[in-house]
């Protein structure tokens, strides 16, 4: 199963995020989405589930939770904004995948049998970072990443 990851996007879905986004079956947004008509256009491509960044504030703040905890094809998967936040051993939880936004850096590393992944910024460029998105597959053994950098049209002028 192919699961699109996607994470501070601060309120601008770039068409580049949306076509590599393309296919997913389901979408896990880690939080400062900005804008509630990102989780609208994302929903257009598969069912979203998202969570509350540092930025997020007003209705969409008060709508999305700080954590989710889903399982998708047998796979739990922990999703949280900043992954300073977590606050308990996920191995120890049955936790396969713990997925994180926050620094615009997109990683992904692994931890006592425990997949860490953090998509990167798909939204506003922040300092030299690029502009990315994840693919997390679950369903034929352990869940793999793929860190896929949007290619951007260059600046018009």
């Amino acid at each position: 199963m192919k699961i699109g990851v996607i994470s501070d996007t601060h309120g601008l879905l770039r068409p580049e995020a949306a076509v590599a986004l393309r296919g997913s079956e389901r979408i896990l947004h880690a939080g400062d989405v900005g804008d509630r008509a990102i989780l609208d256009e994302l929903r257009r491509i598969a069912p979203v589930t998202a969570v509350r960044g540092n930025t997020d504030r007003g209705a969409l703040g008060y709508e999305l939770k700080p954590f989710e905890l889903v399982e998708i094809e047998g796979a739990r998967i922990y999703m949280l904004h900043d992954a300073g936040d977590l606050d308990f051993d996920p191995r120890s939880a049955g936790i396969a995948v713990v997925i994180s936004g926050h620094t615009h850096a997109p990683v992904i590393t692994e931890h006592a049998g425990v997949l860490y992944l953090n998509p990167g910024s798909a939204g506003p460029r922040r300092f030299r970072l690029p502009v990315t998105v994840a693919i997390l597959t679950l369903g034929d053994g352990h869940p793999r990443a793929e860190i896929v950098a949007l290619d951007l049209a260059p600046p018009l002028g």
